[in-house]
C-alpha cells in the first residue's frame, strides 16, 4: 500500500467521498409536521395537542404507563431525579465514564453524585462495584446506557432492591436499542431520553421524554416540568406553586419533528444496526483493534462507535496510550476521523475537582450533604479505556451511510496497521500525556480562569 498519508501519501477515504453528513435526515412529512403548527399560530402549552400526542406515542413505543416531553435531555433527567424523591444531601450512585448530564442532573437538586468505576468491555456501570459504594444516604442508581449499549439491569435491579434503591435509566445515548427484548426507555424504575439532534431518535432542536409506569414519580416529574405547580387541561389554573420547580416544556415544533422522526426510528435503528456490526466485523479482523462489545441479550444504538486499541495484539512494543495517540491522529490524516469520547472520568473535571458547586460549595458543603471524595484513581478501569479507546465518527453509522463509504473507512484501518512501523516511530516521538493530565495539573483558579477572575474566585472560597 501507499504511504501513510501523515508522511505525505495520499488519504484513504479521499476528500470528495460522500459521507452522509445530514442529520436528521428531513423529509416532506416532517415539513408538513413543522407547518402543521406553524399554520396554527399555536406554539405555546404543556398540554399543546402535539405535546400530547408526541408523549402519548412514546408511551406506546417503550411499552411504558406514562410519559412527560420536556425541553432537553438534561431537564428530563433532572425531573427523574426530582421525580423518584431524590432530596438534598441524598447521594446517586453514577458511572465514572459517562456524560457530565447525568451527574449534574443530581445536582440540579441539590443531591450529590458518587461514582463507580466501570466495566472495560461494555463501558457501562461495573454492577460488581456499586455495593461497595452504598451508604445510608444512597437513594438511587444512574444507570447510563453509555454510547448506545443498554446496561446490566438485571444485575443492577438485584442490587437497588436489595437496598431500597430507585433505579433511573439514562437513555440519552441509546434510543432505540433493546435489552432482553426490552426497548430503552422502559428499562428503569423512571428513564430520560434525549431527543436532540444529534440522538438516533432526533427532533429540530433540544427535546427530551421521561417515561415510568409509577404514576407518582410522573405527577411530581411533571410538577417539575411546570413551576412546581399543578397544571391539569381543562382546570383553570391556580399559579401555585406546590414544590420547587422549572420552565421545561418543550416546544410544539419540535414536538412535532420527533413525532414524525418516530414513525421511521425502527427502520433507522434497524440501519444503525446494520451499520455498526458491519464496521465491527471488518475492524475486528484487524488485530489491535477491538471493536465494541456487545452482550447477546440486548442490541447497539450505535449513536458512537468506541472502540478500544490493544498494541500487545497488534504486536507492537509501546503503552496503549501513546499508540492510541498515534492513531488518533495518522487515521484523521487519512481522512478517518476519530476523537476522544471523554477525555477524563467525570470525577476528574474541574467542577468536581474544585468543589465550586454551584456556588459555596454547595451541594458537598450544604447542611445536609457530605464532603464526597472524587480520586480519579479509584476508576482505574475507566482510566484505562479512556486510554487505550477512540470513538469513530458518528457519520460512519448513520442509517443512510453507504457500504461504500465504510468500506473506505476499514481498508483506511487496514492500510495504517500496514505501516504499523511508522505507527510506533510516530508514536515514541510524540509529548504524550494520559488525557486527563492536563485537567489535573491546573490550579482550582486556572481551572476556573474560563469564567472568573482569580479574584472572584478566591472572594468565592471565603
Amino acid at each position: 500500500m501507499s504511504k501513510l498519508a501523515i508522511n505525505g501519501g495520499p488519504r484513504a477515504v479521499p476528500e470528495d467521498l460522500e459521507i452522509a453528513a445530514d442529520w436528521p435526515i428531513v423529509t416532506d412529512e416532517d415539513k408538513k409536521a413543522l407547518k402543521r403548527i406553524i399554520d396554527s399560530g399555536d406554539f405555546w402549552g404543556k398540554d399543546h395537542s402535539e405535546t400530547v400526542a408526541l408523549e402519548s406515542e412514546y408511551a406506546e413505543f417503550t411499552g411504558m404507563d406514562h410519559c412527560l416531553a420536556f425541553n432537553s435531555g438534561t431537564a428530563a433527567l433532572h425531573a427523574c431525579v426530582a421525580g423518584v424523591g431524590i432530596e438534598p444531601g441524598d447521594e446517586v450512585l453514577v458511572p465514572a465514564l459517562t456524560f457530565l448530564a447525568s451527574a449534574t442532573s443530581v445536582m440540579h437538586h441539590n443531591a450529590i453524585p458518587v461514582f463507580v468505576d466501570i466495566d472495560p468491555d461494555t463501558y457501562i456501570i461495573d454492577h460488581t462495584k456499586i455495593e461497595e459504594k452504598i451508604t445510608a444516604r444512597t437513594k438511587a442508581i444512574m444507570a447510563v446506557d453509555y454510547h448506545g449499549l443498554p446496561a446490566d439491569y438485571d444485575e443492577i435491579y438485584k442490587v437497588a432492591r436489595k437496598h431500597n434503591l430507585v433505579v433511573i435509566e439514562d437513555g440519552a445515548q441509546a434510543g432505540g436499542a433493546t435489552y432482553k427484548g426490552k426497548k430503552v426507555g422502559s428499562l428503569g424504575d423512571i428513564s430520560g431520553a434525549s431527543t436532540m439532534p444529534l440522538k438516533p431518535l432526533p427532533g429540530a432542536g433540544e427535546g427530551g421524554l421521561l417515561c415510568t409506569n409509577n404514576k407518582d414519580y410522573r405527577d411530581l416529574a411533571d410538577m417539575v416540568r411546570m413551576f412546581g405547580e399543578v397544571v391539569e387541561k381543562g382546570k383553570k389554573r391556580e399559579y401555585n406553586a406546590y414544590t420547587m420547580g422549572w420552565n421545561y416544556r418543550i416546544s410544539p415544533l419540535i414536538a412535532a419533528m420527533v413525532r414524525s422522526q418516530l414513525k421511521r426510528f425502527d427502520g433507522y435503528i434497524s440501519a444503525r444496526h446494520k451499520n455498526g456490526e458491519y464496521i465491527s466485523k471488518g475492524l475486528s479482523e484487524i488485530p489491535g483493534i477491538i471493536p465494541p462489545f456487545v452482550p447477546e441479550d440486548r442490541t447497539h444504538s450505535y449513536y458512537i462507535y468506541y472502540f478500544k486499541v490493544d498494541p500487545e495484539t497488534a504486536g507492537v512494543d509501546i503503552s496503549g496510550g501513546r499508540f492510541r495517540q498515534a492513531l488518533h491522529d495518522i487515521l484523521r490524516a487519512e481522512g478517518i476521523f476519530v476523537r476522544l469520547s471523554q477525555h477524563t472520568p467525570v470525577p476528574g473535571q474541574s467542577l468536581f475537582q474544585v468543589k465550586r458547586g454551584y456556588g459555596k460549595g454547595c451541594p458537598w458543603t450544604c447542611p445536609h450533604g457530605r464532603d464526597v471524595p472524587y480520586n480519579i484513581e479509584d476508576y482505574p478501569k475507566t482510566l484505562d479505556v479512556i486510554r487505550r479507546s477512540l470513538a469513530l465518527d458518528v457519520r460512519f453509522t448513520y442509517p443512510h451511510t453507504s457500504t461504500k463509504t465504510v468500506d473506505k473507512m476499514i481498508d483506511g484501518f487496514g492500510k495504517v496497521f500496514e505501516h504499523l512501523d511508522e505507527v510506533v516511530k510516530y508514536a515514541k516521538g510524540i509529548d504524550y500525556k494520559e488525557p486527563w493530565e492536563e485537567i489535573a495539573k491546573l490550579s482550582p483558579v486556572e481551572q476556573h480562569e474560563e469564567y472568573v477572575s482569580e479574584a472572584l474566585y478566591l472572594h468565592f472560597r471565603e
